[in-house]
């Protein structure tokens, strides 16, 4: 049996690591992460963690596990910023407010499709001009749900969570070590 992780995200590795789980192959799913017209946050998370399960091709016994994490404010998504420009602008909309952040999971061992989905709130401080500016700078927004990582630099705008704090990094700890041992992975404790 081998584990095949369906993420390139080293976020989700670390937080495997950090369990002991030590993933057999990494295989990127390359789907399309468009939202659907009027999709919510959640569901819309949850379709492309199976469209990203459904991608990976595998052996029978082979463990497979995607997922995807979401940044909502109200019913609206706010995905990874494609330039500086974006990020200020979704960086700025969640100043100062509680927001929500989703991450699907999915695990599949053969026909069986297990999945979860973790939702938690986070509130992130009104930032200055040089705050933003100083960030944006770092291009650590880049690549990430929501134009932050709670888990770098970002961290220091999170005054509140309520929820997984590896789940708001890509990856809820609990949830997944779950679906795994449900799957039949065993590793050391």
């Amino acid at each position: 049996m081998r584990l095949i992780l369906g993420s390139a995200s080293p976020r989700r590795k670390e937080i495997l690591a950090s369990l002991g789980i030590v993933p057999d192959a990494i295989m990127a799913a390359d789907v399309d992460e468009s939202p659907l017209k009027g999709e919510l946050p959640r569901p819309y998370c949850e379709r492309v963690t199976r469209l990203k399960l459904d991608a990976i091709t595998a052996d029978d016994e082979d463990v497979v596990l995607t997922a995807d994490t979401t940044v909502a404010l109200g019913r609206r998504i706010l995905g990874k910023p494609e330039n500086a420009a974006q990020a200020a602008e979704f960086l700025l909309k969640l100043a100062g407010r509680r927001h929500r952040v989703y991450t699907a999971i999915a695990v599949r061992r053969g026909a069986r499709v297990w999945t979860r989905t973790c939702a938690s709130s986070v509130k992130m401080k009104r930032l200055s001009d040089d705050e933003l500016n100083e960030y944006l700078a770092s291009n650590e927004w880049q690549g990430k749900a929501g134009g932050y990582a709670i888990q770098g630099r970002g961290g220091a705008f999170i005054p509140w969570i309520e929820g997984s704090y590896t789940g708001i990094m890509g990856l809820p700890a609990m949830e997944t070590a779950h679906l795994l041992r449900t799957a039949g992975l065993r590793w050391a404790q």
